[in-house]
């Protein structure tokens, strides 16, 4: 069987297809991909005549998807399946016209069991993890268990995706994912409604072996250029016996810079050393919000100011850059409680203070609720899928919401240039403006380029890669 997966643009790595396609292509099926940013999808599968059609689809892209998926289907026998997020927690996606079948969940063997199914003409209804439409019938099978050990994955498709898309191939910093599943229950985030859909059915959170990780990295840097690595892990910093191990074996077979994702709580001097000597050289964590009652309460994060001032003075001292990660417009708080954010973000002095405007993303605590007391404009349809164009969340007044949308734009420069401080709210009195927009863009590319992923350029690489940055409106 051919599969074609279609993406609407990427700006990052898409590992869970990447895998995905390892998996079919050892079993003998054929796995294409096309980026709508670099190819026109229609005239690809035009010319690649595919079986299937797949999308991985997000809360707020997966309209752009639906529409693009009827066109397609105008031209081509294709039998179309969705997986990724939204179907996951929004199975009844499986009634929309032109849906065939939906993914729940992990969807590597699922996928592998359906398109063998299909090669030999067997029935393939009752596969574990899908949802399909035959007939006007709709078919739900349960889940089956989560993968217990991940180093059965065969290492993601890379190949695939630079094909599609060279530009990806050329960066050389590039992103590993070394564990599934987080502990928390952020109310924000989907990881709890993931653990409560699988409840029973396997761990919560499983990690690679250090020996698989680092197989995969010497496999992609024979091939690859390879000069700075992002483990995209949601917290990299869990396990103290397994850091230990990779810190070890990292620095002498490996020895390349590193990024990590960390929680202020768990950050101590003893993890942050064994960091520094393995080869990081910058951090994230979630700062959030400077309100307690916002943080802990409404986001369910249990941690405090000074676990917050704590890390950051631990990672200033060990030379460890870091960035916090901050989100505005919160339901039940306003442009006050962001002010504070602000000036919390001054105390901390990170190398880059990372902002995004909430999104209230369905089937998440914070989400649900938000919708329930009516504190949206719309419904979860109206997402725009961009996490720095705007928010739907309802404020007091249409100049606050225009205020919280302004000062996300111009966060990251005051607190880097501190003195701008007393200017911010005259500047986010004034209408919205691309001018803020192109500010944001230009200083994140820049201090992520330079501080918290340096890496060499040549002139006509960072020409190239500053104009496809420019060009993505989802960061």
């Amino acid at each position: 069987m051919h599969i074609l997966f279609i993406f609407k643009e990427i700006d990052n790595e898409p590992h869970g297809v990447l895998h995905l396609s390892s998996i079919l292509k050892k079993a003998g099926h054929q796995v294409s991909m096309v980026v709508t940013t670099e190819e026109d999808p229609i005239e690809a599968a035009l010319r690649l005549k595919p079986d299937l059609v797949g999308y991985s689809v997000y809360t707020g892209t997966q309209r752009y998807y639906l529409e693009l998926n009827r066109r397609l289907r105008a031209q081509l026998p294709l039998f179309s399946i969705f997986g990724g997020p939204h179907p996951t927690f929004f199975p009844e996606m499986i009634k929309e016209e032109g849906v065939d079948g939906l993914c729940r969940g992990e969807g590597e063997y699922a996928t592998l069991d359906l398109l063998n199914a299909l090669r030999a003409h067997e029935p393939f209804e009752s596969i574990p993890n899908w949802w399909f439409k035959i007939e006007g019938r709709i078919i739900k099978n349960p889940l089956r268990p989560l993968i217990k050990d991940l180093d059965q994955l065969p290492f993601p498709d890379r190949k695939l995706l630079y094909q599609a898309r060279p530009a990806s191939q050329e960066n050389k910093v590039k992103p590993f994912i070394t564990g599934r599943g987080c502990p928390y229950n952020c109310t924000f985030c989907f990881n709890k409604a993931y653990s409560d859909l699988y409840e029973g059915a396997g761990l919560r959170t499983r990690r690679r072996s250090v020996d698989n990780v680092i197989a995969e990295i010497e496999e992609v840097r024979k091939s690859y250029p390879l000069q700075f690595i992002t483990f995209m892990d949601d917290t990299f910093i869990l396990n103290i016996r397994w850091l230990r191990e990779f810190a070890e074996k990292y620095k002498d077979q490996i020895g390349l810079p590193f990024w990590c994702q960390v929680r202020a709580d768990l950050v101590t001097e003893e993890k942050i050393t064994l960091f520094k000597g393995a080869g990081c050289v910058s951090v994230s964590f979630g700062l959030e919000t400077a309100d307690d009652y916002l943080r802990n309460v409404v986001l369910n994060r249990h941690m405090s100011k000074e676990d917050i001032l704590k890390a950051s003075r631990i990672l200033r001292e060990q030379g460890i850059t870091f960035m916090t990660n901050n989100m505005l417009g919160l339901p039940k708080g306003g442009l006050a409680e962001d002010l504070e954010t602000l000036k919390l973000n001054l105390q901390c002095r990170p190398s880059y203070a990372n902002v995004f405007l909430y999104q209230p993303y369905p089937k998440t605590e914070l989400g649900e609720m938000a919708f329930r007391e009516g504190l949206m404009e719309g419904t979860f349809d109206d997402l725009s899928g961009s996490v720095s164009d705007n928010t739907i969340i309802k404020f007091k007044s249409p100049l606050e919401k225009q205020q919280i949308e302004n000062l996300q734009k111009i966060f990251a420069l005051v607190v880097e240039f501190p003195f701008l401080l007393s200017l911010v709210k005259p500047l986010i009195r004034l209408p919205r403006n691309r001018l803020y927009w192109i500010i944001y863009k230009v200083w994140k590319g820049y201090a992520l380029k330079n501080r918290m992923y340096p890496h060499r350029l040549a002139p006509t690489e960072y020409i190239r890669t500053l104009i496809r940055y420019m060009q993505i409106r989802s960061q």
